[in-house]
């Protein structure tokens, strides 16, 4: 309970402009908590997930901001090469197949991506 207390309150992070995000594209990276985290569009719809892999813990991206295979079909971990459906984090192939990326809330308001 936070009393009326403003310090309280989550802090809402810009992750990038709506328009920056396209299906198919790159993603855009920020933080949340002190957390490497990424968003993507993906079907029409910002989504976000944090920027560690489950079996190794270091982050995805191969070069900044570029988190999807050739066909922007997968996302996959420059570490060891595992493919995640981007719609689900779910893991569908690598040695951690079957492990899910942990999301992050993520909504559009006036024009931009924000977390909280």
């Amino acid at each position: 309970m936070n009393d009326g207390d403003p310090s309280a309150a989550p802090a809402r992070v810009v992750v990038a402009e709506s328009s920056a995000l396209v299906d198919g594209g790159r993603g855009a990276r920020f933080e949340v908590g002190g957390r490497p985290c990424f968003a993507l569009r993906v079907a029409g719809h910002a989504l976000a997930w944090r920027n560690e892999c489950p079996h190794t813990g270091g982050e995805l991206d191969w070069s900044e901001g570029d988190f999807l295979d050739a066909d922007g079909r997968y996302v996959v971990c420059a570490t060891h090469g595992a493919l995640f459906e981007p719609s689900t984090g779910r893991c569908v192939a690598g040695p951690c197949k079957g492990a899910s990326l942990e999301a992050v809330a993520v909504r559009e308001e006036g024009g931009l991506v924000v977390a909280e």
